[in-house]
C-alpha cells in the first residue's frame, strides 16, 4: 500500500523490450535504499524491483500494465515519481493508494495562479461514479484532492512543494497521466450496485 506522497523522482535511463514486456532502468538517489523483490510505485504503478546496479534499479511491466497505464509512452529521460510502500508504523499523510491504475487521463487545461497551479484532466466517463467533489484522487502516484468534478473531468490544485518535488511540473495540456481513483469509493459503488 502507498500513500501518494512522493519520496523522490527518478529518470528513465534505459528501456528494453522483450516480447510483450518492457523493462525499465530508472536512476535515482533512492536506488541505494531499495532491495530486489520490493514493491515500488512508479508514476502510481506498483512494480517489483528486480535488480539494482549503483544508482539504478530495474522493473518490468507486462502487456496488461502497458495497455492500462502511460508506461508504454515512457522514453529515455522521462522523470518518474517514486514512492516506497508505507510501513505498518508509518503515517498516512495522503490517502490509501494501491498502485493499481484505473485509467489514463489527458491534461486539458493548465492555469498558473499566484503561488499555485490548477490542472484540469479528462477521463473516460465510465469512471464517473468513482470520483467526487473534494475526494481523493491519485495522479501519477501523487495524492491530490479533486474539485470542479463533472462526468468526465476534474481539477486539482498544486502547491509549490508538490510542483517542485514531483513530475507534475512536466505535465502540460495534451499530456497523459495515470489515474487511480479512491479504493474506498470503489467498494462503496460495488456494494450499492449489487
Amino acid at each position: 500500500m502507498f500513500t501518494g506522497i512522493i519520496e523522490k523522482t527518478g529518470v528513465v535511463d534505459q528501456i528494453i523490450s522483450t516480447g510483450t514486456n518492457k523493462s525499465f532502468w530508472i536512476s535515482s538517489t533512492l536506488a541505494n535504499e531499495l532491495k530486489a523483490d520490493q514493491s515500488l510505485s512508479h508514476n502510481g504503478v506498483c512494480l517489483t524491483v528486480e535488480e539494482i546496479r549503483g544508482n539504478m534499479h530495474r522493473v518490468t511491466a507486462i502487456e496488461e500494465t502497458l495497455l492500462k497505464t502511460n508506461l508504454n509512452k515512457w522514453v529515455k529521460g522521462d522523470v518518474i515519481n517514486l514512492e516506497r510502500c508505507m510501513p505498518l508504523n508509518g503515517r498516512l499523510d495522503g490517502h490509501i493508494v494501491q498502485g493499481h491504475v484505473d485509467c489514463v487521463a489527458a491534461c486539458i487545461g493548465l492555469k498558473v495562479n499566484e503561488g499555485s497551479w490548477e490542472y484540469q484532466f479528462k477521463f473516460d466517463e465510465k469512471f464517473a461514479k468513482l470520483i467526487i467533489e473534494k475526494g481523493s484522487v491519485c495522479i501519477n502516484g501523487i495524492s491530490l484532492t479533486a474539485y470542479n468534478v463533472s462526468k468526465n473531468t476534474f481539477c486539482v490544485g498544486i502547491v509549490p512543494y508538490t510542483y517542485q518535488h514531483t513530475n507534475i511540473k512536466d505535465i502540460t495540456p495534451g499530456s497523459n497521466v495515470n489515474i487511480e481513483f479512491d479504493i474506498l469509493g470503489k467498494y462503496v459503488v460495488r456494494f450499492f450496485e449489487n
